[in-house]
């Protein structure tokens, strides 16, 4: 299997399956110096385990991070980081009935199309469990990224409709809400329709919108590596998520050019924008003002009412799915994504650093 690698300078490669022995993340291009411990990692890793909230899966795991290499006496060494976080509630029999017949809203038919075999533990590397190797790496790359002063708000933005109206002020307002929505009381009509769907035995989509600040112009490239196809590209990566956009998105298709231009002011002998419609990027690169984009998630397929389905056989028939699943992934992945953004951001960065002779210069004529 290709495609587990991801990044250029800073690269990240994800391993192990949902109900396997263990998961991990290998991280090269690190650079050498950064304070760092398994509690660093372990914070984020806590906000994304199974039974974090009454609205996630039930499965229990502590999703406990282990540091293998990489780093000495608290410090990174340079040398690749490995990571791994050890399955400890795997039960396979929760998925003995779906052996032999594909899921709908699943990767099992198109898993099998492609290699004539599949992991039915819960879907193997196509999981969602696979993004915990994703928030161990992010967790890395946003303490790089803290070093310099960037910094992410990233919360639940509209769950089955019910949409946030605050933008929150800091990382403390978004996580004391359980659903991660810094709106208290749109947040209540969510928990009542979620609790209502789990009646039903049905769940809920939603939106994540993340805004990174502090964030130099100049990041990203442009032509296919640009900074918003990049983030793209890493939130088009996770199972779940069905559609992405940046600053005004999908609405800048109503507005006229007058409305929809960010007018430029020079202020304090730096250049800012009056408006942000563009989501802090222009031309593929970091304009220096808050980046902002969103991204949608589609409702959990694992449902327990029964839909119609085929077996490997072609034979048609009916599953209800058995097992410990979330009634909405929403809350759960709001750190993945964020852990993405950091993921993408820190590679790109890494990138632009080569970009002026001046700045190679400076670096090697003060060594």
């Amino acid at each position: 299997m290709s495609g587990s690698i991801f990044g250029k300078n800073f690269q990240i490669s994800t391993w192990g399956e949902s109900h396997g022995e263990a998961l991990g993340v290998v991280i090269d291009g690190c650079p050498a110096g950064l304070s760092l411990c398994e509690e660093d990692i372990q914070a984020d890793l806590d906000l994304r385990k199974p039974g974090s909230n009454k609205f996630g899966t039930q499965r229990k795991e502590s999703d406990t991070v282990h540091i293998l290499s990489g780093v000495f006496e608290g410090k990174t060494t340079g040398t690749p980081i490995s990571l791994v976080i050890y399955n400890e509630n795997h039960k396979s029999a929760d998925y003995s009935n779906i052996k032999d017949v594909f899921r709908p809203g699943h990767a099992d038919y198109t898993f099998t199309a492609k290699y004539g075999f599949r992991d039915y533990r819960g879907g193997g590397r196509s999981s969602g469990r696979e993004t915990a190797s994703r928030v161990a790496a992010g967790a890395v790359a946003k303490k790089i990224l803290s070093e310099i002063g960037i910094e992410f708000l990233t919360y639940s933005k509209e769950i089955a409709g019910f949409e946030c109206r605050n933008i929150p002020s800091s990382r403390e307002e978004i996580l004391s809400n359980s659903l991660y929505m810094p709106d208290e009381e749109t947040s209540l009509k969510a928990q009542e329709y979620l609790k209502k769907c789990i009646e039903n035995h049905d769940s809920a989509g939603g939106i994540v919108e993340c805004i990174i600040k502090n964030v130099p112009a100049g990041i990203g490239e442009t032509v296919f590596d640009k900074l918003d196809a990049s983030l793209s590209k890493a939130v088009f990566s996770l199972g779940a998520v069905k559609g992405f956009e940046v600053g005004t998105g999908f609405k800048t298709s109503r507005l006229n050019g007058s409305e929809n231009n960010d007018p430029f002011i020079a202020e304090n002998g730096k250049v800012t924008k009056l408006t942000n419609n563009a989501g802090g990027i222009l031309g593929g690169m970091s304009d220096g003002s808050d980046i902002v984009f969103r991204a949608a998630f589609k409702p959990t397929p694992s449902i327990f009412k029964s839909q119609k389905t085929v077996d490997i056989n072609c034979n048609n028939t009916e599953i209800e799915i058995k097992g410990r699943h979330d009634p909405i992934i929403v809350p759960r992945a709001v750190i993945v994504v964020e852990a993405m953004a950091a993921i993408t951001l820190t590679d790109l960065l890494f990138s632009n650093m080569f970009s002026k002779l001046s700045s190679v210069k400076d670096f090697y004529t003060k060594m």
